[in-house]
């Protein structure tokens, strides 16, 4: 069966809508958004929830680690101007230990 002169630029143009339509069947991925937030930032929200109750306890260790550094470091200050203010000719004060020493013995003592 032949086509008709009428008939062939019908079916070039049909079959160019059909191959040009083709992309439109393609599959896309969609993010759906709730309230601005997406499923996606609500997944990263709740892991970083969960990674920093996981460190909880670490960080308190920490926290308290300072703490007691601070306060060790404070009570030689005053110790050590104790110590250098005190009557006693004997005391002096030993920077690597933090401590109020007498000459003659050694030992701690009080200011």
């Amino acid at each position: 069966m032949k086509l008709s002169i009428k008939v062939l630029p019908a079916v070039i143009m049909l079959s160019s809508l059909c191959s040009m339509s083709q992309p439109l069947w393609a599959q896309t991925e969609r993010i759906i958004i709730d309230n601005g937030q997406s499923n996606y930032s609500n997944e990263l929200a709740r892991e970083h929830k969960e990674q920093w109750d996981d460190t909880r306890s670490l960080r308190s260790k920490i926290n308290a680690r300072n703490e007691k550094d601070f306060n060790r470091v404070d009570r030689a200050i005053d110790v050590k101007e104790a110590c250098q203010q005190s009557l006693n000719v004997n005391a002096y004060w030993e920077p690597k230990t933090l401590r109020c020493l007498d000459r003659q013995t050694g030992r701690p003592i009080q200011p």
